[in-house]
C-alpha cells in the first residue's frame, strides 16, 4: 500500500507518550516535534491511529509542502495541488490553519487564500465548485505555517478525537479524555488492571477518568462509538478497510468487557453522578461502573474493592478561586488522612493545579509528571499508600489558630465600603439599578471589585503583582471577606469571592466548578440568571449596562444581530425594545442555553422570528447572509478555541471584523462594536469611508468611573453617497 507522512498534534507534555503509542500501533519513522508527532505508514495505520489512540487530538495526512512567505506565494502553490483527488466538486470542505513565525501571520486569512485556491483549481477544472461547510465538511484540509515554511494536510479526524462520542452535550468535565487517558497511562493503570486491580475516583464528577479508564483496562477502542470521521467523505477512502478494522475492535472490546475489573465512583455533588451514570451508558458500560453520591470526609474503599486493591485516581479543585484557598486545605488535608487510615496497600495518583497543597495529603510522593491541562501547568503527583512514605500525620489534630484581629487597613476597608454605599448605592436606588459596582480597589492595598447584584455580593480579587508578598496579599483578603457581610449587613452565605488572572483565549469563559446554582437578578425591565460560582465571570457585564439599554431603546421593529452574544443579554434588550426578529450567535452551547434561559425569563420564546445558533461567530461572517437593521458585536480581545480555526486578536482583527458585520447592515442600520481592550486603537484611517461615533466616554456608568477604559464602544454607520 501507499506510505504516506502522517503527523498527529497532541497536548503540550504528551507527545513521549503519543510516541510510544503510535510505535505499538505499528508507525515508522516516529518522531517527536513541537506540540505532536511525526509518523509514516500507509491508509490502514492511518486509520487503525484514528480509531485506537487514546493521546492524539487529530491524524493528519500531508499533502504538499512548500515555501509560502507570502499570500501569493501561498494561493499560487495551494492552486497548483490536485484537490480533485480528494475531493468531489459538488462535495463541502473546510480549511484550517495555524501560522507561527512566519511573515503570514494572520492565520484566518491564511486559510481564506487555501480556500480560495481550492475553489478556484475545481471552477476552472470542473465547471463547479465545493461549498463551505465549516461543522462536518466532505474534506477538512489544515494549513500548517512555521517559519514560512507550508504544510497542507486531510485532516483525517475531521474533529478533535478527543471527543469520543459518549460525553453528554452540556455536562462539564473538566478534563479531555486524551488528557485523561494519558494520566492513567502515567499512572500505570493498564499493569495495574492487568494484576486485577481496582480503579476508584473519590471526587469522579462526570466519570471522564473512570470511563477512560475502563475502555484502557477493557481493550475498547477510543474511536469505536464516534459518529464521524473526517475521511468518511474523502475521496481516497477505501470503506472496506476500515469496516474490517472495526470489526476487530468489536471483537477486541467483546473479550476486554468479560475481563473488566472493579470501577467505582463518589462525589458529593449528585448532578455530576448522573452525567457520570448517563455518560458511562453512552460509552457502552451501563451497569459496569459504579457510581453513587458520597463526602470526601467518609471516603472509604467500596466493600467490594476492599479484597482487591488497586489505583485511586483524583483530580481535585484546583481552587481558581483565591477564596476557596483555605477549603482546599482542608480538602486536601482531609483527603490525606483518609488515604492514610483506610488505603494502605494502594496506589494513588492526584492530578493537581496546586502542587504546593500535595503537602497537606501527609504522604511522599514516589514520582512526579509535569502535564498541562488546557493551558494551565499541572503536575501529576503518584503515592504509594504505605506508613514508610507518611508525614506529620498527626497534624489533622491541631487545633486551628484562631483569626487575627482586624487591622487598621481592614477597619479602613470597611469604612470606604460604608461611604461607597451611601453615595454610590444612593445613586443606584434612585435610578432603580439593582446591580453595580461599589468598591473598585479605591485602596490599592485592598485590589479587589466589589458588585453588589441584589442581595448577593460579588467579589473580585485582582492578581496580586509579584512585588506583593503572597503571605500578606492572602491576610488581606481573608480581611476583605470578613469585614464585608457586618459593613454591607449581609450573611457571609451571600458573598461570593474569584479571583481575577490575565486571561487568554477563552479561558474567561471556562467553569471553575459545576454547582450549577443560578440566581435572578433585575437590571430596568429585564431579569437575568447569574451564577456567582462556576464561572470567571456571572453572566452579566455591569458596565455595559448603559449600552444594553441602548440597544433596547434603539431596537423597536428592527432586525436585530447579537454576534459573541455570550448569554444573550443584549437580546433580551432587544426583544423588551420591540425587535421585529432576532438572531443570537456565539460558540458555546453552554451560553446559548444560558441565553435561552434568559429569553425565557422574560416571556420570550426561541422560534423562527427569534434564533438562537451556534457557531463560531469569525467563520459565519465569512459565508453569512442576510440583512439587519441593529447589529451588536461585542469580540473577545483574543482567542484560540478549539473550536475556530487559528487565532482571533481585537486589535490585528477588527477592521476585517467590521468590514464583514457592516456587509450584513441593511440600508440605514447601525451597528454597535464594542471590545474590552485597555489598549485598542480603532483604525479611522482603513475604515474612513464609514460613519463613526464614539460613545465610550457616555456608555461607561457613575459606577465604574474609577475605571475608564474598561471598554470602548462606537455606533458605525454606512456614510451615505
Amino acid at each position: 500500500m501507499t506510505q504516506y507522512e502522517l503527523f498527529a498534534p497532541a497536548p503540550k507534555g504528551l507527545e513521549p507518550l503519543l510516541a510510544e503509542e503510535l510505535s505499538a500501533l505499528g508507525a515508522h519513522n516516529v518522531s517527536e516535534t513541537r506540540a505532536g508527532v511525526a509518523f509514516s505508514g500507509d491508509l490502514k495505520l492511518a486509520y487503525r491511529v484514528c480509531l485506537w489512540s487514546r493521546l492524539a487530538s487529530r491524524v493528519l495526512l500531508t499533502v504538499a509542502r512548500f515555501v509560502a512567505a507570502t499570500p501569493e506565494e501561498l494561493y499560487a502553490q495551494a492552486l497548483l495541488q490536485p484537490w480533485e483527488e480528494h475531493l468531489a466538486a459538488d462535495g463541502t470542505l473546510a480549511v484550517s490553519c495555524q501560522a507561527v513565525r512566519s511573515q503570514i501571520n494572520h492565520s484566518r486569512y491564511a486559510a481564506l487564500k487555501v480556500k480560495d485556491a481550492v475553489v478556484d483549481r475545481f471552477r476552472e477544472r470542473c465547471g463547479g465548485r465545493p461549498s463551505i461547510d465549516v461543522e462536518r465538511p466532505d474534506v477538512r484540509v489544515n494549513l500548517h505555517l512555521d517559519k514560512d515554511q507550508a504544510t497542507l494536510s486531510i485532516d483525517l479526524s475531521g474533529e478533535s478525537l478527543h471527543r469520543r462520542g459518549y460525553r453528554s452535550e452540556g455536562v462539564l468535565a473538566p478534563l479531555k479524555e486524551n488528557l485523561a487517558a494519558a494520566i492513567l497511562l502515567r499512572a500505570d493503570w493498564p499493569q495495574i488492571a492487568a494484576a486485577g486491580g481496582s480503579l476508584f475516583d473519590p471526587v469522579c464528577g462526570s466519570g471522564t477518568l473512570l470511563i477512560e479508564g475502563a475502555l484502557i483496562a477493557a481493550d475498547i477502542a477510543p474511536g469505536l462509538q464516534r459518529p464521524y470521521f473526517g475521511f468518511d467523505g474523502w475521496a481516497g477512502h477505501q470503506p472496506e478497510l476500515w469496516r474490517e478494522l472495526l470489526q476487530e475492535a468489536r471483537e477486541r472490546r467483546k473479550a476486554g468487557l468479560a475481563r473488566l475489573p472493579l470501577i467505582a465512583g463518589r462525589d458529593l455533588d449528585s448532578k455530576a453522578i448522573r452525567a457520570a451514570h448517563l455518560n458511562a451508558d453512552r460509552a457502552g458500560l451501563g451497569g459496569l461502573l459504579h457510581f453513587a453520591t458520597a463526602d470526601l470526609a467518609e471516603l472509604r474503599p467500596p466493600e467490594n474493592m476492599q479484597e482487591r486493591p488497586g489505583l485511586l485516581i483524583a483530580n481535585p479543585p484546583y481552587g481558581e478561586r483565591l477564596g476557596e484557598r483555605d477549603e482546599l486545605v482542608h480538602l486536601y488535608g482531609r483527603l490525606g488522612e483518609n488515604l492514610r487510615r483506610h488505603f494502605v496497600g494502594w496506589k494513588a495518583a492526584i492530578f493537581t493545579g496546586n502542587p504546593d497543597l500535595a503537602k497537606e495529603l501527609a504522604i511522599r510522593a514516589r514520582r512526579k509528571h509535569s502535564l498541562y491541562n488546557g493551558a494551565l501547568p499541572c503536575q501529576l503527583l503518584h503515592f504509594d499508600i504505605e506508613e514508610r512514605w507518611f508525614f506529620g500525620a498527626q497534624k489533622d489534630q491541631r487545633p486551628a489558630a484562631p483569626a487575627p484581629p482586624l487591622s487598621d487597613g481592614a477597619r479602613m476597608f470597611a469604612n470606604r465600603l460604608q461611604k461607597n454605599l451611601r453615595q454610590v448605592g444612593r445613586w443606584a436606588k434612585k435610578n432603580d439599578i439593582s446591580c453595580y459596582r461599589l468598591y473598585d480597589a479605591d485602596m490599592p492595598e485592598y485590589a479587589v471589585a466589589v458588585d453588589i447584584y441584589g442581595e448577593w455580593v460579588h467579589v473580585q480579587e485582582y492578581q496580586a503583582p509579584d512585588t506583593v508578598d503572597a503571605a500578606m496579599a492572602r491576610r488581606r483578603l481573608k480581611e476583605v471577606m470578613a469585614v464585608l457581610p457586618e459593613a454591607l449587613s449581609v450573611a457571609p452565605e451571600q458573598v461570593f469571592l474569584k479571583v481575577r488572572r490575565r486571561q487568554s483565549g477563552t479561558s474567561q469563559y471556562r467553569k471553575l466548578q459545576e454547582r450549577g446554582q443560578f440566581h435572578e437578578v433585575a437590571e430596568g425591565n429585564c431579569r437575568f440568571l447569574v451564577n456567582f460560582a462556576d464561572y470567571l465571570d456571572t453572566g452579566l457585564f455591569l458596565d455595559h449596562r448603559p449600552t444594553r439599554q441602548l440597544v433596547q431603546e434603539m431596537a423597536a421593529g428592527k432586525r436585530f444581530l447579537n454576534l459573541f452574544a455570550y448569554t444573550g443579554s443584549a437580546t433580551v434588550h432587544a426583544l423588551k425594545g420591540g425587535a421585529a426578529s432576532s438572531l443570537t450567535v456565539d460558540m458555546s452551547r453552554t451560553y446559548l442555553d444560558w441565553a435561552r434561559r434568559n429569553l425565557e425569563l422574560n416571556g420570550f420564546r426561541v422560534d423562527d422570528r427569534h434564533r438562537l445558533l451556534q457557531a463560531d461567530c469569525l467563520a459565519w461572517l465569512e459565508q453569512a447572509k442576510g440583512s439587519f437593521d441593529l447589529i451588536f458585536l461585542d469580540p473577545p480581545s483574543f482567542s484560540n478555541s478549539k473550536s475556530m480555526s487559528g487565532t482571533f486578536d481585537v486589535q490585528r482583527d477588527h477592521v476585517v471584523l467590521l468590514r464583514q458585520a457592516v456587509a450584513l447592515l441593511a440600508e440605514g442600520g447601525v451597528l454597535l462594536f464594542s471590545n474590552n481592550l485597555r489598549k485598542f486603537k480603532l483604525d479611522r484611517e482603513a475604515l474612513s469611508d464609514l460613519d463613526i461615533e464614539d460613545l465610550t466616554a457616555a456608555t461607561i456608568p457613575k459606577d465604574f468611573a474609577r475605571n475608564p477604559r474598561i471598554h470602548n464602544c462606537w455606533r458605525i454607520k454606512v456614510r451615505k453617497a
